[in-house]
């Protein structure tokens, strides 16, 4: 669960929210795919009609999701559009912007089947006015600072507006775009059939696994792997209990087997410290590396899983 905090405030509570989904494939279509931008650090991308139909992941929602999250789901209520009918699929990613690592952006894109004109018609009701990007029109949505998009009737992209701009630049061919970065499309291929799943490149990788390893990321032995970390991958699945597999390419044997060894430790020492409900989530955790390939395994029963989400151990994760 480290990974979700380092992801963007959006894609949190995205992630989170999505506890106990039916069993369905959450994938992108070619026109989302097509909008986002080429240096991505984490794509996150889950089922979001499935979340609306479970109490469990919609009372997480409400305990998790961030405030901009909220204004934005209520701007999106009075512009017309109705996010427990209207979306499919849910997806944010991160991305940088620029050669620095630390100028970073999130872009949200919602598939589904929009009503159009009744969502223009509130727009023209609302006097919003759009602002043109080439031939794409962007509407603010009010008191959130962020605007949308709809690139065609069933995909809209929305953000900050650099963040809009820069994946809008991406789908009209004016910037190179997700489909040209191979590390990121070969771990999609991996995980996309998930009902909920994400992957990070090389940098987000390395983020998340230092959060995740705490204390134990400081040491030497991870120091000299952290950067042969090249890629990682997850997926969840939530059809009989609550699964979670995670796997991280290294691209040696001996790095995978380092930082195995390193989580495993952390396992141990947090085995020590927590109470029973913890230590039964952390009994259900598997760790093993093989050939340049770390993979991590959670399974446990839905009710265990909500005695989780209620633990010390999960509320210092997530706050």
């Amino acid at each position: 669960m480290k990974v979700l905090k380092k992801f963007a405030l959006y894609s949190t509570s995205a992630l989170l929210a999505a506890a106990a989904i039916s069993a369905s494939a959450a994938q992108l279509s070619g026109d989302a795919r097509a909008a986002i931008p080429h240096d991505v650090q984490q794509l996150v991308v889950i089922d979001y009609r499935a979340m609306q139909n479970s109490n469990t992941a919609m009372q997480l929602r409400d305990r998790v999701m961030p405030p901009d999250l909220k204004s934005f789901e209520e701007a999106l209520r009075h512009s017309g559009l109705n996010d427990n009918h209207d979306v499919d699929e849910l997806a944010f990613a991160l991305f940088r912007l620029g050669n620095s690592a630390d100028s970073l952006e999130t872009v949200g894109i919602a598939q589904g089947q929009f009503d159009m004109d009744s969502i223009m018609a509130n727009f023209k009701k609302q006097k919003i006015v759009p602002k043109s990007i080439r031939a794409n029109k962007t509407y603010p949505l009010a008191r959130t600072g962020m605007v949308l998009c709809f690139v065609d009737p069933s995909t809209m992209v929305f953000g900050s507006p650099e963040a809009v701009k820069a994946a809008l630049d991406v789908r009209d061919g004016l910037k190179p775009g997700m489909l040209t970065n191979g590390s990121i499309m070969d771990a999609m291929r991996s995980v996309d059939s998930q009902p909920l799943w994400s992957v990070l490149d090389k940098s987000g990788t390395q983020i998340m696994m230092k959060q995740v390893l705490g204390e134990a990321g400081s040491v030497a032995d991870y120091e000299s792997v952290r950067k042969r970390l090249d890629s990682s991958w997850y997926g969840m699945d939530f059809q009989h209990g609550v699964k979670f597999n995670l796997t991280i390419s290294t691209g040696d044997t001996f790095a995978a087997a380092t930082v195995s060894s390193l989580l495993s430790a952390a396992v141990i020492y947090k085995k020590m410290s927590g109470n029973e409900t913890e230590k039964a989530a952390l009994a259900a955790t598997d760790i093993s590396s093989n050939s340049g390939l770390l993979n991590i395994h959670f399974a446990t029963s839905d009710n265990d899983f909500n005695n989780l989400l209620n633990s010390t151990l999960f509320q210092s994760m997530v706050r």
